[in-house]
């Protein structure tokens, strides 16, 4: 995948936690490291945004919904 360069600026003490990690060979370099935890936070984020939409749906419709296309005849279906 391409690569893009960026400057970001970065709290000093987050910067030498980071060079700790890379010293005991965690991350071959701060860029890696700073990827990974982008990445992870993303992925994150991703999971929190379905799960928060999720929380929207009314359990006793979905109940409602879901009985209702037990009982109901397959030949009621929308075509898709």
């Amino acid at each position: 995948m391409p690569k893009t360069k960026i400057a970001v600026t970065v709290e000093t003490a987050l910067v030498n936690e980071l060079d700790g990690m890379v010293a005991q060979h965690r991350f071959a370099n701060r860029s890696q490291g700073i990827e990974f935890a982008l990445s992870e936070k993303l992925r994150r984020l991703a999971k929190t945004r379905l799960a928060q939409e999720a929380a929207k749906l009314d359990p006793r419709e979905e109940k409602a919904l879901a009985e209702e296309g037990l009982v109901g005849s397959m030949d009621s279906w929308p075509e898709y």
